[in-house]
């Protein structure tokens, strides 16, 4: 084959350190068009974000010139720089260490799309720890619940 073909979406989740709820919903909409900007700069897209005030979930198309982690690593360290260059929080902002990854295929991206959409009415019901476990749970990924959180 002469060429590289690919379509590749996971369906990332990682929360803020110490789990602060700091991201404010008036500086929401900047911060994710930034994670956009970043995922470009990796030639992948993001088709559909959502930052809660304590984590963010984020559904991306990528490419096979970079890694996932490798692309994880530049949307977290580049948006909290950013974060903290806007002074959009009180304090030193940072991610928390880690992240989930889960990936689906085309078929199931408008469900995804739409979950990730929906996560302030998702909320209303159980919080972040709950729906991470779920995910956890639901793609078979052994954990242990002592180390899932860095709460210190």
């Amino acid at each position: 084959m002469a060429n590289t073909y690919t379509q590749l979406y996971a369906h990332i989740v990682f929360s803020v350190k110490n789990r602060k709820y700091v991201i404010l919903k008036k500086y929401k909409e900047e911060i994710q068009k930034y994670f956009c900007g970043i995922a470009k700069e990796y030639n992948s897209r993001i088709l559909k974000i959502n930052c809660m005030p304590d984590h963010t979930h984020i559904l991306l198309s990528f490419g096979p010139n970079h890694s996932l982690a490798e692309i994880v690593r530049a949307l977290k360290a580049n948006s909290s720089r950013f974060i903290n260059e806007k002074k959009f929080v009180i304090g030193k902002f940072q991610w928390q260490e880690g992240y989930g990854a889960f990936s689906y295929s085309r078929s199931q991206v408008e469900s995804v799309s739409n979950y990730i959409n929906n996560q302030e009415n998702h909320h209303k019901k159980k919080t972040f720890q709950e729906e991470y476990i779920e995910l956890l749970k639901k793609f078979d990924v052994e954990y242990n619940e002592e180390y899932v959180f860095d709460l210190k």
